[in-house]
């Protein structure tokens, strides 16, 4: 097995603090996840797989066909 890798806090902060011009309070109240999805909005997103199962059924019931 694998090493896990060490969060990258570098990257992090450069993307944060460098292109997002955050506070570093900002930086340090936002979680990994929004982190990740302010990286995600400069990039056009994560591509997403096609909805299956229970996700479909739920998009189904949300967003039912007229």
């Amino acid at each position: 097995m694998s090493e896990p890798q060490a969060f990258p806090w570098d990257d992090a902060m450069t993307l944060a603090l460098g292109v997002l011009r955050w506070s570093p309070a900002e930086f340090w109240r936002a979680t990994p996840r929004e982190l990740t999805a302010a990286w995600d909005g400069l990039n056009g997103g994560r591509p997403m797989g096609p909805a299956v199962g229970r996700d479909l059924r739920r998009l189904m019931e949300a967003f039912p066909d007229e």
